[in-house]
């Protein structure tokens, strides 16, 4: 009986189908919507007792803007992670909800309807990146440039007034934005491509002094140029978060490159010889660093409590479950309500439980960040993944630990949440990235010709 011919592919084991999961992404993402909208009639039941007449509007708009982002993402990256949509969409869904709340105890201010149009820009943005970048390896031509272009963006606001002691701001007549949130983008890539090229030379070390081994001259220059540049955006700026940030975000990358664990503590140590040599010599710095180790001090001498001090009773008073939501009072913590302490408003109004659920969420984005970071093959890929998830992770931390008086207080927004045009336009881009870059992580190989081979040979 003649041999009959058998299709086996060469060497190449037989590998399961890689589900796309976009229908699970289309699930999260209505889930998402409807618990923003929710929240929504919550706040009017609880403020007025009766549900918002514009619930429909804000749901249709919401929702609009969700399941267009969601069709793009089926339609230009089948294969992206599922997860960080529906987290963007609920955590700009929660955002928009308490800044209404907000409005509510502030009359004659209202921030909801311009949030929603920033994060209406904020979603626009998403699926140009998402349409048009179709790999992200591209954005390597553009490093040194994108560099450039951030130090620029970083200077800039030196040269308009101080907004609350801080120079961050460019205002423009009624417009104002914080050029330092897309520099953040910028210099992530940038990191991610001269660690790429220059990983090998870093992790290689220097003279031993004692247990500890030291880098070479001419590696550890850029680090210290790096460092010279955090502290004098620290100086000219008096801004401790952009700052912490700039340098907490590089050191992280050069962590990923090198997997030296020195560089951490080489970092820790700069950036605490800043941060106290700035306390010491900048008046706005160090009433901060005041606040923080005395945040009831206020009250002892009379002058009442001060921001952080509300904050502390906010949290406090919100204890499990939360007063529920436009039951609370953290309106008392003044100006800085909807954007830097608008953390301790989810804590009052929705307790314990709510405010571990958003940081949850929060370290569920940054978790699928870093995961689609590890399984990219390309090392710049890996670079910018882990260092864009880790923005956000920076900038919960140093915002929450301002709040909750675990680090003194920086002054930036809280990712999709707070209030600030910049801000979620420039969050939306990285879940945009993260997308991209998910999708070619999970994208499965190319098929391997099949060749004939006889039966038995």
């Amino acid at each position: 009986m003649a041999n009959s011919p058998a299709t086996v592919r060469a060497g190449v084991p037989a590998r399961r189908p890689v589900r796309t999961r976009r229908n699970t992404e289309l699930a999260l993402v209505l889930a998402a919507v409807l618990i923003a909208v929710f929240g929504y009639i919550e706040v009017g039941v609880n403020t007025d007792g009766t549900v918002p007449p514009d619930t429909a509007w804000y749901g249709a708009a919401l929702g609009a803007l969700a399941l267009v982002a969601h069709g793009v993402v089926r339609w230009r990256a089948p294969y992206a992670d599922p997860l960080p949509l529906p987290i963007a969409v609920l955590l700009n869904g929660i955002g928009l909800v308490v800044i209404y709340r907000l409005d509510l105890a502030t009359p004659g201010s209202s921030a909801a309807p311009t949030q929603l149009l920033w994060s209406t820009l904020g979603v626009a943005l998403f699926i140009a990146v998402v349409v048009l970048l179709r790999d992200h390896r591209v954005l390597r031509r553009y490093a040194y440039i994108g560099a450039l272009v951030a130090l620029v963006l970083l200077i800039l606001p030196i040269f308009f007034p101080p907004v609350y002691g801080s120079r961050i701001w460019i205002q423009l007549g009624p417009l104002s934005f914080q050029p330092g949130e897309l520099a953040k983008i910028l210099l992530a890539v940038f990191f991610a491509e001269y660690l790429a090229v220059r990983r090998d030379a870093l992790a290689l070390t220097g003279r031993r002094i004692r247990r500890f081994q030291l880098p070479h001259g001419r590696v550890l220059g850029p680090v210290l140029l790096i460092w010279a540049a955090f502290v004098g955006v620290l100086v000219l700026e008096t801004d401790l978060g952009t700052s912490l940030l700039f340098f907490g975000l590089f050191v992280i990358m050069l962590y990923v490159a090198t997997a030296r664990s020195g560089w951490i503590a080489i970092g820790l140590f700069l950036a605490a010889v800043a941060a106290v040599g700035v306390g010491r010599f900048s008046p706005h710095v160090h009433s901060r660093v005041t606040d923080w180790l005395d945040p009831l001090g206020s009250i002892a001498a009379g002058q009442g409590p001060n921001q952080i001090a509300q904050s502390l009773f906010a949290f406090a008073w919100g204890g499990l479950l939360g007063t529920g939501l436009g039951l609370g009072h953290s309106i008392l913590i003044g100006f800085a309500a909807k954007s830097d302490f608008i953390l301790a408003t989810i804590g009052e109004e929705l307790g314990l439980v709510g405010l571990v659920s958003v940081l949850m969420l929060y370290a569920l984005l940054v978790s699928r960040g870093f995961r689609t970071g590890i399984a990219l093959r390309d090392p710049f890929g890996r670079l910018l993944a882990i260092g864009l998830a880790s923005i956000v992770g920076l900038q919960v931390f140093v915002v929450a630990g301002g709040v909750l008086d675990l680090i003194p207080l920086t002054g930036m927004a809280l990712p999709f949440v707070a209030q600030g045009g910049s801000s979620v336009v420039t969050n939306w881009i990285i879940v945009a990235l993260l997308v991209r870059m998910s999708d070619s992580a999970r994208r499965p190989a190319p098929e391997v010709p099949a060749q004939a081979v006889p039966e038995g040979s």
